[in-house]
């Protein structure tokens, strides 16, 4: 009778831990869905409030186990970043127009630690009847920034992604070096990926990339470091 017992008191113990794993596991926040302002898109949507600024509804889904959220908007043509806490699933932000942003969400749970960001969505924030638009600033894949890098050879490969409105992009001057800034080392490459270059272990190299588009229009990635190991 004793064993019988034994067994009864482990396996409902099993249970238990379980369970609870399985709770903690479902409070985790998950992750929102973006839905306006559009990715890579003009954003025309926007109530005009001055002659230079406009006020834009933000909306995203919702998530489960979320108590609250917080939406981020960094103004890509000067790197400023703001940030915004709601309970609610929009978000009304006044911003200057005719300007590139980039925008995400942080889903937050008052009983977890834990929390969960979206994607991250680029737009250009529409102004006066413009024809041509700057090009959005790169984004840089690799080398991260601050990434620590233990390279299999003695040279390294940097890649970036590209993008515009008008998908006028010519060329992208790259700048790369152990000097900040860095040098320009390519012009009006045509490629997102550059491969070979030459790299030395314990150093610090920094790069950086300016997108060029067909109307002279160029937009800077600003500087990026990492080291080689």
């Amino acid at each position: 009778m004793k064993k019988v017992t034994f067994y009864i008191y482990i396996i409902f113990v099993f249970f238990a831990c379980n369970s609870g794993d399985d709770n903690v596991a479902e409070e985790n926040p998950t992750v929102v869905d973006l839905i306006f302002p559009f990715e890579n898109s003009e954003c025309i949507g926007g109530t005009d409030t001055t002659e230079t600024e406009s006020t834009i509804l933000f909306e995203w889904s919702a998530s489960l186990y979320a108590d609250d959220y917080e939406l981020n908007i960094k103004n890509l043509a000067t790197s400023d970043s703001t940030s915004h806490n709601t309970t609610d699933l929009s978000v009304s932000v006044t911003l200057k127009r005719s300007t590139p942003y980039a925008w995400y969400v942080i889903a937050k749970s008052n009983s977890v630690d834990a929390s969960s960001k979206s994607a991250i969505w680029r737009f250009y924030n529409a102004g006066e009847a413009l024809i041509h638009h700057v090009p959005f600033p790169a984004e840089i894949v690799s080398p991260a920034m601050a990434e620590h890098i233990t390279p299999a050879a003695s040279t390294i490969s940097l890649q970036w992604i590209g993008s515009d409105i008008d998908n006028d992009i010519v060329g992208y001057d790259i700048y790369f070096g152990t000097t900040s800034p860095p040098d320009k080392i390519e012009t009006d490459f045509t490629e997102t990926i550059l491969n070979e270059l030459s790299i030395l272990s314990n150093t610090i190299y920094y790069w950086k990339i300016v997108t060029k588009d067909a109307q002279g229009n160029s937009s800077d990635s600003d500087v990026y470091q990492f080291k080689i190991n």
